[in-house]
């Protein structure tokens, strides 16, 4: 195929997928279906193009997952997820140790494959997709704490999944204590994670005191951090994964020029990395071997769902408890358990033990393969319905305010742009009663395509922008007003609203 060629037939494949998104918001149904079934239009049983190389499906999937991984963090709001990071965090990892566990017995007895063969099935199960989370989550109305242990669950427990399928698939787990393989994995998570918080604050710094040249070159600069610090745990033997999910946290969270178009920028890179992983999964997946995949693949995805998931968020929720960090009602429970999607992650970790050559490892990738396309088949739309009849969805939860900032140097001084949100309080808050500090002020509004100066007495409304000038010193109190303006109105301060969250 020429150069050509694949051009034209990469940028088609790039428009049916952006045409294929609108169709699956519409219809509810989640997007890396659609992908997925592009991919195997395109392969030996459609178009007949050819690719059967897992070793590569392996690398460019870990790479299009750090992308993916690096876009959750950029956009995840960290006054949203602070408080259920203690919960998520014992989600990913005794969570995740007791999904392993519950699959691996199950499938062991029910299918009579050998244990190591039933555990990295297991592990590669064990890991909710970040990608089909935010996707479908951000547009389900949810109160901010559940939303939050789910968006942060995914994005935390990625790495001690890899962790666990890169260990077994290679025979170091098989052949070494619990105790020793649980040390590893510590170790790994330990150097990941201080490399993501090492490399995060250091590259926002930076970023705050480098004028650059170009706006176009701060999403640039920032999506380049998030991979040194992928690159750099991976070199230092640590969690890649963990590592660069958690420096885009701290840099999506951080006080940066331009942010707005930075998480724009990224999320863009991660539609990109989706559509060309679901696809490339889609090609690797040989139509002609699914049909023996379905009978063990239904019975281990019917486990994991109805058995191992619940299982862990229950223990998850008993051990939150004993440690204090936040109770979780029976309702959370049955939607946390029924909201643990799985998407391209799994498929992308069954090619680990494929690739090294692990014996009934292509069984694993078709039997995974038929779990997500089922089960994401059967969970995405029905989360909606879930969170109805379990009474924890929030329909008047107001949107997060969101705040673009262009630095003036020379001044000493932010311009910040602000659009009023469906569900803010702001609508018909008058400018005087926002109660900014002397350092600030409102200097035009946009509404309905038409800007003008407002007065004091101006009184905001839906879909309006704003933007406002501020100096540098108190930029952090004004963002904070405007949030807790948005949350509670002109009077939040009588409601104890501060806008810290």
């Amino acid at each position: 195929m020429t150069l050509d060629v694949s051009l034209l037939l990469g940028s088609v494949i790039v428009i049916a997928a952006i045409v294929a998104v609108r169709i699956a918001h519409r219809s509810g149904l989640p997007s890396l279906l659609l992908f997925l079934g592009f991919g195997l239009l395109l392969g030996d049983a459609g178009l007949g193009i050819q690719f059967a190389n897992p070793q590569m499906a392996q690398q460019i999937g870990l790479i299009a997952l750090a992308v993916i991984l690096a876009e959750g963090g950029l956009t995840t709001n960290w006054s949203h997820v602070r408080r259920s990071v203690p919960l998520a965090m014992v989600m990913a990892t005794i969570g995740v140790a007791v999904s392993i566990v519950v699959v691996a017995v199950a499938v062991q007895a029910l299918l009579g494959i050998d244990r190591n063969t039933a555990l990295i099935l297991g592990a590669v199960l064990a890991s909710t997709d970040a990608a089909a989370v935010f996707s479908v989550l951000r547009r389900l109305p949810l109160p901010p704490r559940l939303a939050g242990v789910l968006e942060a669950e995914s994005g935390f427990n990625d790495a001690p999944t890899v962790i666990a399928v890169v260990l077994l698939s290679s025979g170091t787990a098989s052949n070494a204590s619990i105790g020793t393989f649980l040390f590893e994995t510590a170790v790994e998570l330990v150097i990941g994670a201080a490399v993501g918080l090492a490399v995060g604050p250091a590259g926002a710094y930076a970023l705050r005191r480098i004028a650059l040249p170009a706006s176009g070159l701060y999403p640039i600069a920032v999506l380049a951090l998030t991979f040194a610090s992928y690159a750099g745990a991976v070199l230092l033997h640590g969690s890649g994964f963990l590592a660069v999910y958690l420096s885009a946290l701290i840099l999506g969270n951080s006080r940066l020029p331009h942010r707005a178009a930075t998480r724009g920028f990224a999320e863009g890179a991660a539609w990109l990395a989706q559509i060309g992983l679901f696809v490339m999964l889609g090609l690797l997946a040989s139509p002609r071997e699914m049909p023996s995949a379905v009978v063990p693949a239904l019975i281990a995805g019917s486990v994991l769902v109805a058995v191992a998931r619940p299982m862990s968020v229950m223990v998850s929720a008993a051990v939150a408890r004993v440690l204090r960090l936040g109770r979780v009602t029976w309702r959370e429970q049955a939607f946390l358990s029924w909201a643990g999607l799985r998407g391209a992650i799994p498929i992308v970790l069954a090619t680990i033990p494929w690739a090294a050559g692990v014996e009934g490892s292509k069984e694993i990738f078709n039997q995974v393969f038929v779990i997500v396309m089922v089960f994401t088949l059967i969970g995405g739309p029905t989360l909606p319905f879930a969170a109805r009849t379990l009474g924890v969805s929030a329909p008047g939860e107001a949107h997060d305010l969101e705040v673009e900032s262009a630095p003036l140097e020379e001044l000493n001084a932010d311009l910040l742009q602000v659009k009023v949100p469906q569900g803010s309080k702001l609508h018909g808050v008058e400018i005087f009663e926002l109660r900014l500090p002397s350092g600030a002020a409102v200097t035009l509004v946009v509404r309905d395509g038409k800007s003008f100066v407002p007065a004091t007495t101006t009184r905001l409304r839906i879909d309006d922008q704003l933007l406002v000038v501020t100096t540098a010193a108190c930029r952090d109190q004004v963002e904070r007003r405007l949030r807790a303006v948005s949350r509670s109105g002109k009077l939040a301060g009588w409601y104890g609203e501060r806008g810290l969250e």
